[in-house]
């Protein structure tokens, strides 16, 4: 028996891996390549493919996988979290793009219901590609990804008001009451629903699917949430991705969320390449030569109202420029959703075939240069970052979230920097206010500013990568940098930025791959912490202390592989430059021990130096410092000791002084 669309899948995939196969060896992204592959697979390039409505079906499911996996990793505590940013942001996003589209294409001639319709058009961005890209670069859960994401969503509801307005636009109804009612009525129920499965539904079934060890039935039970989920959002007028997105979220609240993302990545990866080729598919090749410069001229000026708009989103958000010119980088092409929208547009006699042409040609172009814009988008930032808008830009986002500061923060002094305020950073903070030491934290969500300053936490709003932060937390003066954020990217920007201003304040950063490591020092950092290699070395010493090794075994052990795994990371050249001397350390040691032969003597009696190998550098006793340090130097009981030496020899000696 013959399978017509076998015949096609065989060719979208086999052109896709040459093409793909193509674009890897020219380090080109991979949407471009699924795009191109549309381009000449389709009706208006060599017509390899007959089935094109079946492949359009296919590129729905992969849509639907995209955004289920997408709600997976979100939940309804972090979907709360960034509400404010789906409504203010998203809603100054669509609202000000439809004004100034609407606008433009007034002036164009087009009516006014028309030119508001393509408004409609063109203030829908690609959720897919969008978060496709951000997924692929871990940047998700990064600030301009959760803006971005807030957007995208907003924009998926609002698809739907869209298209009920389509006949009211076009005359062809005029119960507005009642269709507006219909809606209100229907985003209740889906809230409902989701608040109701997410509590007492999915957790009792996905539990019990589980206790069977069945790995066929738990991706059975997984697909077929996240399908019926997307349908009966469909059949009450909702979108299908929305209702996956839905259906990601519901299922994000149990503990097999993990394994449920795991189980549909692989089925994702196809269908969403189905998508990719069959928005290639929609472009008539012809037509895009025939009006080659407007198309350009046009795609211009979107990628640059656009993505301003999306910046200014992400300003009236209180984010700092990085973040919103990411955002606005990432939000200026037109979506797969207006795509939809067009057809209703067509059905309803709002725009004609020409202007269909037109707004696919430059939808898919702007799609198919995303890619390209989140490569460069690194070059972009610096660029900007070195103008005097950056400057004005921070500092207006600073004073109007935080207010002015205290003259005792502004004349800190051998403090910490704290940028990041997440459980690493909360733990250094805390443990900083116990030990008073001074401190001051760097943090870009808005939120958690507003709470932790009311709580009198020392802590500002900010991008830390911005010079005026950093001179604004007198990095100059401080003593230590902890830079504890999850943005690897941003991490090694701000590491540059710290430096340009100063170069003593000894910088600790948090890297999650050891890979990462050595890049980061070269670019200035005096100490980064691997969670990679602690993990490794908490687990090998719990190891060797259930086989009963001696804890001074264990130490030793410890020490020699941090001396060895140090001296390899550090790049060559390195250590003269920092001032860092292998397996040397500084410590300090409360000397609580009276009875042992260094208690009450000098350390020309007791032969500290002969008889440990370690040095007295300094003294802390009764609240003051004793720094010169004689061979007449007494220790007495409750000092403080500051010694240097190596972990062996500070070990050793840290036995005859404590309890």
């Amino acid at each position: 028996m013959e399978i017509p669309l076998l015949q096609d899948v065989i060719v979208i995939l086999g052109l896709s891996v040459v093409v793909i196969l193509i674009f890897q060896r020219l380090k080109l992204p991979t949407i471009l390549g699924f795009l191109i592959t549309g381009v000449v697979a389709g009706p208006h390039g060599l017509s390899l493919v007959e089935a094109s409505h079946e492949v359009e079906i296919l590129s729905e499911i992969g849509v639907i996988l995209l955004l289920f996996i997408i709600g997976l990793e979100f939940s309804l505590k972090s979907l709360a979290a960034i509400k404010k940013a789906v409504f203010l942001g998203g809603s100054f996003q669509v609202f000000v793009t439809i004004a100034v589209a609407s606008l433009i294409a007034y002036l164009m001639d087009y009516s006014l219901t028309k030119a508001v319709f393509i408004g409609f058009l063109f203030s829908l961005s690609s959720t897919a590609i969008v978060l496709n890209l951000l997924q692929s670069r871990s940047e998700i859960n990064s600030p301009h990804g959760k803006i971005s994401l807030a957007i995208l969503i907003f924009q998926d509801i609002i698809v739907v008001p869209m298209m009920l307005l389509a006949p009211i636009l076009s005359g062809r109804t005029d119960d507005v009451a009642f269709t507006l009612l219909s809606l209100a009525l229907k985003t209740l129920f889906v809230i409902g629903l989701v608040v109701l499965a997410a509590r007492y539904i999915f957790p009792r079934l996905l539990y019990e699917v589980a206790k069977t060890r069945s790995r066929e039935l738990f991706i059975l039970t997984i697909v077929v949430s996240c399908l019926a989920v997307a349908w009966l959002t469909s059949s009450i007028g909702l979108s299908l991705a929305l209702g996956a997105f839905i259906a990601g979220l519901i299922i994000s609240e149990s503990e097999y969320s993990h394994q449920a993302t795991s189980q549909v990545l692989p089925f994702r990866e196809i269908f969403t390449s189905f998508f990719f080729v069959s928005i290639g598919m929609l472009l008539d090749v012809s037509f895009f030569y025939q009006h080659l410069f407007p198309i350009l001229g046009f795609t211009v000026v979107v990628f640059i109202i656009k993505g301003l708009i999306a910046t200014l989103a992400g300003a009236v958000l209180k984010y700092p420029p990085r973040v919103s010119i990411l955002t606005g980088l990432a939000l200026f092409q037109v979506g797969e959703f207006a795509f939809i929208l067009s057809k209703v547009g067509i059905e309803n006699g709002l725009i004609d075939s020409g202007t269909n042409q037109y707004f696919l040609s430059i939808s898919i172009l702007s799609m198919g240069i995303t890619p390209l814009v989140f490569m460069a988008s690194g070059n972009i930032i610096n660029l900007f970052s070195s103008t005097q808008l950056s400057r004005g830009l921070a500092r207006f986002n600073y004073w109007n979230d935080v207010g002015g500061e205290s003259e005792g923060e502004n004349a800190m002094k051998d403090h910490i920097v704290i940028i990041g305020f997440g459980i690493n950073g909360r733990n250094v903070a805390a443990v900083a206010k116990r030990a008073n030491i001074p401190y001051v934290i760097i943090e870009m969500n808005a939120e958690t500013v507003k709470a932790e300053k009311a709580k009198g936490e020392p802590i500002l709003f900010g991008d830390a990568v911005s010079p005026f932060i950093l001179e604004h937390v007198n990095i100059w003066s401080a003593r230590v940098a902890v830079i504890a954020i999850s943005d690897p990217a941003a991490s090694k920007k701000i590491v540059t930025a710290i430096r340009d201003i100063c170069k003593t304040v000894y910088i600790i950063l948090r890297t999650r791959y050891e890979t990462e490591v050595e890049g980061v020092l070269r670019l200035g950092a005096d100490e980064v912490i691997s969670e990679e290699f602690e993990t490794s070395i908490e687990i090998f010493t719990r190891v060797l202390n259930k086989y009963l090794v001696p804890e001074e075994e264990i130490e030793n052990f410890v020490s020699d592989i941090r001396s060895d795994g140090n001296q390899m990371l550090r790049p060559k050249g390195m250590a003269a430059a920092s001032l860092h001397i292998p397996n040397l350390r500084i410590s300090s040691l409360s000397v609580k021990q009276s009875d042992n032969d260094i208690v009450g003597k000098t350390l020309e009696e007791s032969g500290v130096r002969h008889k440990y190998g370690i040095t007295l550098i300094a003294i802390q006793r009764d609240g003051d410092f004793q720094i010169n340090i004689t061979k007449e130097t007494q220790v007495l009981q409750d000092d403080i000791i500051f010694i240097m030496g190596t972990p062996q020899a500070i070990s050793e000696f840290n036995k005859h002084v404590k309890i």
